[in-house]
């Protein structure tokens, strides 16, 4: 009798082991079918300005290189959109992968906001700042990260009022 359930109890522990081991392979296909479809998402957004042809030209050569293979490549401005496959084992995910510049950017730094020196490890601050910079308590911190922000919220009186959120008056300085 012990041998049948030494026999049973093999048989079940590599199920569970095969199990595991497909779960894996299924995790890892999908990681290389994601990883592939942003590289090549990234480099196809690179090359958008030279025309959405040049643009998945691009894209398929790197998705190839990763050992995957680009479905499907959409070009709309300066933002890519692919759709790449990658079979690892007997599993063949699709993953689909954005890449562009962030929403509202016009591709380079602002330059109305005023530099602030690089942040002191000792915590001191500068005596005066550059510019019109107002001047942190010692330590870098603020009081209120608020203060001085003027705010659209009509819950939420603009900082400094002396109203509170609810109406009522705030307490203390």
């Amino acid at each position: 009798m012990a041998t049948v359930w030494a026999a049973v109890t093999v048989a079940a522990l590599c199920t569970v082991f095969a199990v595991v081991l497909a779960l894996g392979q299924a995790v890892a296909a999908r990681h290389r079918a994601g990883g592939a479809a942003d590289l090549a998402a990234l480099a196809a957004a690179d090359r958008a300005l030279e025309g959405a042809e040049a643009a998945c030209e691009a894209a398929r050569r790197v998705a190839l290189a990763q050992d995957a293979v680009v479905v499907r490549c959409a070009v709309e401005g300066e933002v890519a959109d692919v759709t790449a496959r990658s079979g690892f084992g007997p599993y063949l995910p699709t993953v689909r992968a954005r890449a562009g510049p962030p929403a509202g950017s016009s591709g380079r730094a602002p330059t109305d906001v005023p530099a602030r020196p690089p942040a002191d490890p000792s915590g001191d601050v500068p005596a005066e700042p550059p510019g019109d910079v107002p001047a942190e308590p010692r330590g870098g911190h603020r009081a209120d990260p608020l203060a001085g922000v003027p705010s659209d919220d009509p819950v939420r009186p603009p900082a400094g009022s002396p109203v509170g959120a609810a109406g009522e008056p705030r307490a203390g300085p």
